[in-house]
């Protein structure tokens, strides 16, 4: 029902795809595999008529065409959940679900608003989505966000004769699992009259939901598999040119954290996010914060950044006092804090990765009150060392990058900096296996140089493999603190799971 026939694309002369083929076939998923840089975005993007390729065929059931837009690829059945979202916070969920397509409500000239809501909730049934259409999009969670994308997808199903197309990236990067469960029912039933694409990191979730995987490598298909054949050390080795390490974190390399304590908190409480919270980070410290979505750890983390103001307790970094403070003195203090929403806080899109790395440090970057670009130069020459970022030179602008390494200039910025503590929110997300031991190889150098980390893990096996201790959160409340460092009593997910529900 789809073929791609070698497809080449290239940016400015650099190659992202070479000659790359595929299909998909009536009520199939289809899974889409690679390391950050691969071409994958560049190859849903095509897909979804964002970009036009220089060489190649697209033929939908059998008919070759050529996409003018997103808005053309949505009129012929595609459409596409993306991994950052493309909602509208200040509109409603259901005004977000037919943006675009407002036009079918209209009567007499004016939007039927019941119409459109009524419409939105029938749509919502079908992707288990349960609230308000008429609640603002902002006050969703992530989760629900996600289901709100999917079900303006499944809108294409009323407005074309035709096959649905539907493209999902990385849908699951940051779901619980009991969440990735009910999205994946969702598209099992979905595929009944829809050809998927599913593109993800997380090997055995491609797996799981996949009847067949591409495998892509520097802009190539290397190898189409059967789910039958398909293994996560197969693909990590296809993917990345190296078996996988027998254990990704190798917690044997984890070094013993100092005993001088270079974060207190105390007794910190805010409403409705968490309440009387206190711990302590020691030097060559990670103490990974572990629970379901809303149990109150990234409004935490925030809080020490100067992002949220807390109600009551301290917060005390090296000395110093930052209870209810700014960002600005957080970075001045030598604290880095990598969000869950890089393309929102973390970097500037339009600004190149140099730019972006040098950002938080620009007081030391000057001479005689002008930048200082040989200074600039200097402080980021190691941006294609450590952390592998792929692109064409330091002076690439962020947006042409995939999401996986926009994620590592994210994490140079702050390494940069020689920051003291780093506040990391899912540093993992939308990594592929490789870039994920590069960020793991990081936190350990990190460590080394005697800085403290506070991670809130991707997965429970990554605050396993990772962290010194590991304190669950529900409902704001500290419910369990383990010491992972004792090898006669490997803390298990199993131990964290019974604490946080």
């Amino acid at each position: 029902m789809l073929q791609l026939e070698n497809i080449v694309k290239k940016f400015n002369g650099f190659p992202a795809l070479k000659e790359v083929t595929l299909d998909v076939r009536p009520g199939e998923v289809v899974g889409l595999v690679g390391e950050n840089g691969a071409g994958k975005s560049t190859l849903m993007k095509i897909l979804n008529g964002v970009h036009m390729p220089d060489e190649g065929k697209y033929r939908l059931d059998g008919t070759a065409v050529t996409l003018k837009g997103p808005r053309d690829a949505a009129s012929r059945g595609i459409g596409m959940v993306y991994q950052e979202q493309s909602l509208i916070p200040s509109l409603t969920v259901a005004e977000n679900i037919f943006l675009g397509n407002e036009d079918r409500f209209v009567r007499h000239g004016r939007i039927d608003w019941r119409g459109m809501n009524k419409a939105a909730q029938l749509i919502m049934e079908e992707v288990e989505l349960r609230v308000d259409p008429l609640m603002p999009t902002s006050e969703l969670s992530f989760m629900q966000r996600q289901m709100v994308e999917l079900a303006k997808v499944l809108t294409l199903k009323d407005t074309v004769s035709g096959n649905l197309y539907i493209l999902l990236d990385e849908p699951t990067s940051v779901l619980e699992k009991e969440e990735i469960e009910i999205l994946f029912r969702i598209v099992r039933r979905i595929k009944e009259r829809a050809g998927i694409i599913f593109v993800s990191h997380r090997l055995d979730e491609v797996i799981d939901i996949s009847d067949r995987i591409y495998v892509l490598k520097d802009g190539e298909v290397v190898r189409e598999l059967d789910k039958s054949e398909a293994t996560p050390s197969i693909i990590h080795q296809l993917m990345v040119g190296r078996s996988a390490s027998e254990s990704y974190y190798r917690d044997s390399d984890r070094q013993p954290a100092g005993k001088d304590v270079i974060l207190r908190i105390d007794a910190l409480s805010k409403e409705n996010a968490f309440e009387n919270v206190s711990l302590d980070l020691h030097m060559g410290e990670v103490v990974a914060l572990v629970g379901t979505e809303g149990a109150g750890t990234e409004p935490l983390i925030r809080a020490i950044f100067g992002l949220e103001k807390v109600d009551r307790g301290s917060i005390t970094f090296d000395g110093r006092d930052l209870t209810n403070g700014v960002p600005d003195h957080a970075v001045a203090a030598g604290i880095g804090y990598v969000p869950r929403e890089r393309k929102i806080e973390g970097i500037i899109e339009q600004m190149t990765i140099e730019e972006n790395v040098v950002l938080p440090n620009l007081r030391n970057m000057t001479r005689f009150g002008l930048l200082d670009f040989r200074n600039i130069r200097e402080a980021t020459r190691h941006l294609f060392g450590p952390l592998r970022i792929k692109a064409q030179s330091r002076h690439t602008l962020c947006r042409t990058l995939s999401g996986g390494n926009q994620q590592k200039v994210v994490l140079a910025k702050w390494y940069n900096t020689g920051a003291r503590l780093f506040l990391l929110d899912h540093p993992t997300r939308g990594l592929d296996v490789g870039a994920k031991e590069d960020v793991y190889d990081l936190i350990r150098e990190i460590c080394a140089r005697g800085a403290g980390v506070l991670l809130i893990a991707d997965t429970l096996e990554e605050a396993i493999g990772l962290a010194h201790r590991i304190i669950v959160y529900r409902d704001g409340r500290q419910t369990a603190n383990f010491d992972n460092t004792d090898p006669a009593r490997p803390v298990t997910p199993l131990d964290l799971v019974s604490h946080m529900v």
